[in-house]
């Protein structure tokens, strides 16, 4: 019955100035083959923009979400972490390459070894805490998801292990979490803070935040599910066992923003641009920068990120054309598929599906 309430009430609203390549379609089926309960998705080229949603926002009470609401970003929070890191090298307070125990001595088993730049691009070969069972925050985990976590928390699980030094490529959030006190020693104040104080008050992005313990997302919302296998509302949640590895919420007009000025060079110098722009190659069906993933598609390269958290999926692509397509996804009993996924980036890019 829920199901059939979401499909009935699915809904596109289009922003003004609609551009020919909005993906309201694209959304549409995605809600009707059961692979979101909510989808929001902006895409724009130079002045023109397409703003739309899909779903409902409530799989109880119904209603059309909003194209312009929030939603957790999970991993793109990296992405601005990594931009506070290299405009921390702009100003000559840590250099890339050298070894993270002359910043935070004794942090790190190996920093002696472990460079600035391995963590960014997440070549540290550091164990990723969040492998460990309830610590990952795309999992259900019960009454454990209000309870508040300390980084050196994460830490200490993280390091109970090792990864093999098999010289592949290896995501870790731990790197995220390395790179969140490096900031704090650094500049004195906590990563959200140097976020808040180096990116979101200059760029105006008054609906981006850095959550903490806060356990809400602020109105208006999609509510995120998890299948178990009925759908559970996963949307209140204690973000803090991500931190700087993945906790803030954002919207799709603040994310673009937030894309535009970095890949246009307004955060951090060209050659820290360019640092962050040199991959590594991932077999993962990306190349990993600094805190950017580059994509490959029929018509070219789009860099950007992906995140997840339980109940929300995050795509923020942008191309050195100028065009941007930033996406929310709230999962259904199904997570969207990668063809899916890439068929609206191809329209949004290139102009067609598939």
């Amino acid at each position: 019955m829920m199901q059939m309430l979401m499909n009935a009430l699915v809904a596109v609203t289009v922003a003004t100035g609609g551009q020919g390549a909005g993906v309201g379609p694209e959304l549409e089926k995605i809600v009707d083959g059961k692979g979101a309960t909510a989808a929001l998705a902006r895409v724009s080229d130079g002045g023109r923009t397409w703003s739309g949603a899909a779903g409902v926002r409530d799989i109880e009470r119904g209603g059309r979400p909003s194209p312009n609401g929030y939603f957790r970003i999970g991993s793109v929070t990296k992405t601005f972490v990594a931009t506070v890191v290299l405009q921390l090298v702009d100003e000559g307070k840590v250099r890339l390459d050298d070894p993270v125990d002359q910043y935070v001595p004794g942090l790190v088993p190996g920093g002696d070894r472990i460079t600035v730049r391995r963590l960014l691009n997440h070549t540290s070969h550091l164990y990723d805490y969040m492998s460990e069972p309830g610590y990952s925050t795309n999992r259900w985990r019960g009454a454990a998801r209000f309870r508040s976590y300390q980084p050196r928390e994460l830490l200490k699980v993280a390091f109970a292990k090792e990864l093999p030094d098999d010289g592949e490529w290896h995501y870790s959030n731990t790197n995220y979490v390395v790179l969140g006190l490096l900031v704090e020693k650094l500049t004195g104040r906590s990563y959200g803070e140097e976020v808040a104080r180096r990116i979101l008050r200059p760029l105006n992005l008054r609906h981006t935040l850095v959550p903490g313990n806060r356990a809400g997302v602020p109105s208006p919302h999609a509510k995120g599910y998890e299948p178990m296998p009925d759908l559970v509302d996963a949307t209140r949640m204690n973000p803090s066992l991500d931190w700087a590895a993945g906790e803030m919420i954002s919207t799709t007009a603040d994310l673009e923003r937030f894309m535009s000025a970095l890949l246009n060079g307004k955060l951090t110098s060209a050659a820290s641009l360019r640092a962050m722009r040199t991959t590594v190659e991932t077999e993962a069906g990306f190349g990993y920068g600094l805190g950017l993933q580059a994509y490959t598609l029929p018509c070219g390269t789009v860099w950007g990120h992906s995140g997840e958290l339980i109940g929300y999926l995050t795509f923020a692509f942008r191309s050195d054309s100028g065009k941007s397509l930033t996406m929310s996804i709230n999962p259904s009993t199904r997570n969207p598929s990668t063809q899916e996924v890439m068929g609206i980036a191809a329209k949004a890019f290139c102009g067609a599906t598939g």
